[in-house]
């Protein structure tokens, strides 16, 4: 039984999800003829309370098209330093809108409106604009922790008082809304664009959406277009996302609860050096100084057990919904003979 936990993206379509894509009706999505993308792009924007939603083959290009849409070559990205468009995207950043990144060092993801004050550049012409302020939640690198969404109306008004965009990377915001009981119209209020995966947790093959309101998105199928995301009958995989919205959202508890459990038998390992806090799908640990992380890796391997390395001396289990119960009592009683 080989128990793969380096990421929520190794999922593969249900048969009921595979039903719902070969049933589904298509079009030519470049002459935006594809009924089923139409249908989940305006479900994704009603469900935001947004005008427009746009299908992407993947959340890094749905981010980078944000990006794009929300800043000039030269300006300044208020993002942390834990940010998957920072760490995760290629440098896409600099390399696709000419932009760099002003760092916040946060706290496991995730920082305060005081410090969005603090990293907003002066208004003098050597000084980068700073242009945008953009989040991640679930916070990725910062295992998987939620935004206080109090604090993201604190930063909206900061960007509201120095006419900053606010960018939302949701590629996880699924498992945030189930965690702490919010809604999609909540965010929808507060950011200008918000980017959603339908692989990350939900059991979809591809796809990710960018959702904004008119204004922000006009440019977006240009900018996707010219990043080569332009797809033809895209709604066999707009019907996965479908489906999965309608079906894969609120069992997102179950992988949290195991991810949970995890993180208890983790906390009583002698060679556990420490352990982040889990409230979703995402365990991460580190290991005492004198434990071979490579070593420890392939331990767990040859038992048919795949995590994964996130630097830092960091490891990364993800839970979700092909990590079974029989799969979840072989984790645990795996991890206990590592004592």
């Amino acid at each position: 039984m080989k128990i793969d936990l380096r990421s929520d993206t190794v999922t593969k379509p249900s048969r009921a999800m595979l039903d719902a894509m070969l049933q589904s009706e298509v079009g030519d999505d470049v002459f935006r003829e594809d009924p089923t993308v139409n249908k989940l792009e305006a479900k994704i924007a009603s469900s935001f309370g947004k005008e427009q939603a746009l299908f992407f083959p993947s959340g890094t290009m749905a981010n980078q098209t944000a990006l794009k849409l929300h800043t000039q070559p030269g300006d300044q990205v208020i993002c942390d330093k834990y940010a998957h468009i920072y760490n995760y995207e290629s440098g896409g950043a600099s390399f696709n809108s000419g932009v760099s990144c002003k760092l916040i060092d946060g706290n496991r993801g995730m920082f305060t409106a005081k410090q969005v004050v603090g990293a907003i550049n002066p208004q003098d012409y050597y000084y980068s604009k700073t242009s945008l302020v953009e989040i991640e939640n679930t916070t990725n690198k910062g295992g998987g922790a939620c935004w206080d969404f109090n604090e993201i109306l604190k930063i909206k008004t900061v960007c509201n008082e120095r006419n900053l965009g606010f960018h939302l990377d949701g590629a996880r915001l699924w498992h945030a809304l189930v965690a702490k009981k919010e809604t999609p119209m909540q965010y929808g209020e507060v950011f200008d664009t918000i980017s959603v995966c339908l692989s990350k947790g939900l059991g979809c093959p591809v796809g990710s959406v960018l959702i904004g309101d008119s204004q922000i998105m006009e440019n977006a199928i240009r900018i996707r277009k010219v990043f080569g995301g332009n797809m033809r009958q895209a709604g066999y995989l707009a019907a996965a996302g479908l489906y999965a919205l309608d079906n894969n959202i609120e069992r997102l508890a179950e992988d949290h609860k195991k991810a949970k459990e995890i993180g208890d038998v983790l906390a009583n390992l002698s060679f556990i050096k420490n352990m982040d806090s889990i409230e979703t799908n995402i365990v991460i640990f580190e290991l005492n100084d004198d434990v071979d992380e490579n070593a420890f890796v392939q331990k767990l391997a040859d038992k048919s057990i795949y995590i994964i390395s996130m630097g830092g001396c960091k490891l990364r289990m993800v839970t979700h919904m092909d990590y079974t119960d029989s799969m979840h009592e072989k984790m645990l009683k795996a991890l206990n003979q590592l004592l």
